[in-house]
């Protein structure tokens, strides 16, 4: 797929994730019902999620990509971390919640499964942008140097 291909699908879901947004909005105006309004903002939730996630997509193509600052890098990576671990402890907390569920509360148990699988794939994305972002892209002092001067014919003698 082109880059010009890519770029015009991620503005026109853009646009589908920002349409699900109002509509989601419109829908629970006057619901009574504090479940069914929570839910179907918690829909309009992801679809703003999503639209952030393609909007970067997008801007990743369209703009210069920074490298990530090694005192940054080291600072993201310890938030993220933390943020792992307390996505970890959510999961094993969602994960007892439905093993123990002693009630026949079905929408409970779809609520919370919801939950659960959603922490489960922030986890798994967290991980990864840990590993292959932050990891990758950041800019240490020593690589800049070994770039900068590895093949120079002088290696910054004067003379050559």
């Amino acid at each position: 797929m082109s880059k010009e291909e890519r770029l015009a699908f991620f503005e026109e879901q853009i646009e589908v994730e920002k349409k699900i947004v109002e509509t989601a909005h419109k829908i629970v105006k006057g619901v009574k019902n504090i479940l069914v309004r929570e839910m179907i903002l918690a829909v309009a939730l992801d679809s703003q999620k999503h639209e952030t996630m393609l909007t970067a997509l997008r801007d990743r193509l369209i703009l210069p990509v920074p490298g990530i600052d090694e005192v940054v890098s080291d600072e993201i990576g310890e938030a993220i971390q933390e943020h792992i671990d307390l996505e970890a402890k959510a999961l094993k907390q969602y994960k007892d919640f439905l093993d123990n569920l002693c009630c026949s509360d079905d929408k409970e148990k779809i609520v919370i499964k919801a939950i659960y699988e959603d922490e489960q794939r922030h986890h798994e994305l967290l991980r990864w942008i840990f590993k292959t972002i932050v990891q990758k892209e950041t800019l240490i002092e020593e690589d800049i140097w070994d770039d900068m001067w590895t093949d120079a014919f002088t290696h910054g003698t004067p003379g050559g």
